[in-house]
């Protein structure tokens, strides 16, 4: 938390799941940053609601959004419901779900389904991963109910190196149509269009305020080398971290040491997402997770294996 202003802490974007939900080629991936180590156990190990919030404790965190993705093609198989239950004994973990438009046929139903029944307080969707593109009209009707249950839209922008990815689909310049024509939803580009289009989603968070940068996936020191004007949009960038890929607490110190104002620092780690996800600032009862860390996974809460050479995002 801001300890000058009560501000939380805000990790915008982690990935929840177990061995069995993502496919090989995906855990011999994520593997990579784990040198030595047997991933899948220690994953298992890790990937409980309780592992995960003492280590949000280690980074000094306060919430996090929990995603999960139903890939069949690209990454694998983590449902809503699992997102959901996942979430369901801490406010620290925030619920956000995924419609795959080819796996329902009223997408706009399953979402209301989510947030109605789930507790799910946002939605990402995953052009890349299940090819689609975001401006396609079939999806309006989706994005009505997101406006309509007033809550953040977060889409896959950018690279991925995953097997089936179709990276056509990842481009910003696609959000510009939803931007227009929903301006009252709130859409977040994660991964701030990595890799091929930066300049795309840093000019559409300057021209739409309905538009958020998400920074997951990219490496913070470089932030002001993708956008170099990053401070104009600075209030309407979300900090992420992607984990369980990158160090939260290494990403959230390298943003800290960036060269802009404090205020903007703020904003990226916490001010901008609580406004979106209407969390109000409060200190964390540390006292009723202490127990928590002595039991989730040491080596992984202190990042020990994240000095391999540099990871590539999703």
């Amino acid at each position: 938390m801001n300890e000058t202003d009560g501000t939380p802490i805000i990790d915008f974007h982690i990935h929840v799941g177990l061995p069995e939900h993502y496919h090989p080629w995906v855990r011999e991936f994520m593997a990579q940053s784990y040198p030595g180590e047997d991933f899948d156990a220690l994953l298992r190990r890790m990937m409980t609601p309780q592992g995960v919030v003492a280590y949000l404790d280690q980074c000094d965190v306060d919430y996090a959004v929990a995603l999960g993705g139903l890939n069949p093609v690209t990454t694998g198989m983590i449902t809503n419901e699992f997102v959901a239950e996942f979430c369901a004994t801490t406010d620290r973990l925030i619920p956000f779900c995924n419609v795959n438009p080819h796996l329902v046929t009223r997408p706009e139903h399953e979402l209301e389904r989510c947030v109605r029944e789930l507790g799910s307080r946002g939605l990402k969707l995953y052009p890349t991963y299940q090819h689609f593109y975001p401006n396609d009209r079939l999806l309006y009707r989706l994005y009505e109910k997101a406006e309509t249950l007033a809550i953040p839209v977060m889409f896959h922008t950018g690279s991925s190196v995953f097997r089936g990815a179709r990276l056509k689909y990842g481009d910003p310049l696609f959000l510009d149509d939803v931007a227009v024509d929903f301006p009252g939803v709130p859409l977040v580009q994660a991964h701030g269009g990595r890799g091929f289009w930066y300049d795309h989603a840093f000019f559409l968070a300057q021209l739409h305020p309905n538009v958020y940068l998400d920074i997951s996936g990219l490496p913070p020191k470089n932030l002001l080398r993708y956008f170099p004007q990053l401070t104009k949009v600075a209030d309407r960038v979300v900090f992420g971290s992607d984990w369980p890929g990158p160090s939260i607490k290494d990403n959230i110190e390298a943003v800290r040491a960036l060269p802009i104002g404090a205020a903007d620092v703020t904003a990226i780690l916490g001010g901008n997402a609580a406004r979106l996800l209407h969390l109000t600032a409060r200190r964390r009862a540390n006292a009723s997770t202490g127990r928590l860390a002595e039991t989730a996974d040491r080596g992984l809460l202190r990042g020990e294996h994240r000095h391999s050479p540099p990871r590539r995002a999703r």
